[in-house]
């Protein structure tokens, strides 16, 4: 997939250009409608599929104290979801002040600098500075600029229009069947294993630590995983999400065993998808109790997920 980091880029190509903007944290099901339309357009007419997106998410610079304390996917991980999808041109602009006073007549002015022949928006998007630009604004400057517009209303979930704050609530909750649903897909975090202290390879079960700074997780527990890495496919897991009481482990982070695995991801990407929780965390008196329900765990999920293999 062709990635850039500017709109000055986009009058470098030399394909006609469908694209889709917005934020899309999550691409949840509604964005995937909103996407399609780029796609769809690009096969109909000849040229490139596209999204154009900002980072980090603008609320973050124009009203911090409003901004979601976590987000649904890391930059990286929407990357790869949308390539899935069909999008073969990643645009990832750089939100900072200058972008936050940007005119919305001035941004839609450098977006169309490129060949772009199609703008895929939700109805309710709203840009620019104040934001002064909307779905009507894109479609009065519509015909002087050479597009077409495509302005997809939300799209709902029993009886509520899908968003990315109501799939978060939903994963805080712990509903993640409604969840999966609403992102038309399981869900799962994804961020690069870091160093522990090997108190799991002490004990036999070894750990991958995964950083998740800023990503929405579910309660805290002991689930049943499925992670995916690049180079070794699907690989299943027992993770535990918590604070670690038994061995005063701190701040919450998410460690998961691999079953029958055995290498050094350290730095490498791991996308942790959750299929259930077991049971909460639990404080245990010492480490052989601790060691012995790791055991029980490990021998639960192995089970699960042998029953649970995706279709």
């Amino acid at each position: 997939m062709l990635t850039c980091r500017s709109l000055d880029e986009l009058a470098c190509l030399a394909e006609p250009l469908h694209l889709a903007l917005g934020v899309f944290d999550g691409v949840h099901v509604g964005h995937q409608v909103v996407l399609r339309r780029a796609i769809d357009a690009a096969a109909e007419h000849g040229g490139l599929a596209g999204l154009v997106t900002f980072d980090p998410h603008p609320i973050q610079v124009i009203a911090p104290a409003k901004a979601p304390t976590s987000l649904l996917a890391t930059l990286d991980h929407k990357a790869d979801v949308v390539a899935d999808l069909g999008i073969g041109l990643f645009v990832a602009l750089r939100f900072d002040q200058a972008m936050a006073a940007m005119q919305a007549e001035d941004f839609l002015r450098k977006l169309t600098t490129g060949k772009v022949k199609t703008i895929a928006v939700g109805e309710d998007w709203r840009f620019g500075h104040d934001r002064g630009g909307d779905a009507n604004f894109l479609l009065r400057n519509a015909e002087t600029l050479g597009y077409r517009l495509e302005a997809v209303p939300p799209v709902m979930f029993e009886g509520d229009r899908i968003s990315s704050t109501r799939i978060r609530q939903a994963i805080r909750d712990g509903n993640l069947d409604a969840a999966a649903r609403m992102l038309g897909r399981p869900y799962s975090v994804c961020g690069n294993v870091v160093s522990g202290e090997k108190l799991g390879r002490q004990l036999g079960f070894p750990t991958a630590n995964i950083d998740t700074g800023g990503l929405q997780l579910p309660p805290a527990g002991v689930w049943a995983v499925r992670c995916h890495h690049r180079r070794h496919g699907c690989l299943a897991g027992a993770a535990n999400l918590g604070t670690r009481p038994s061995v005063e482990g701190g701040g919450l982070r998410l460690e998961v065993h691999l079953l029958d695995f055995s290498g050094d991801l350290y730095g490498e990407e791991l996308d942790v998808e959750f299929v259930r929780r077991l049971r909460e965390e639990i404080r245990f008196r010492n480490l052989d109790e601790l060691k012995s329900a790791i055991t029980a765990d490990v021998e639960n999920v192995r089970v699960l997920l042998a029953a649970d293999k995706p279709a």
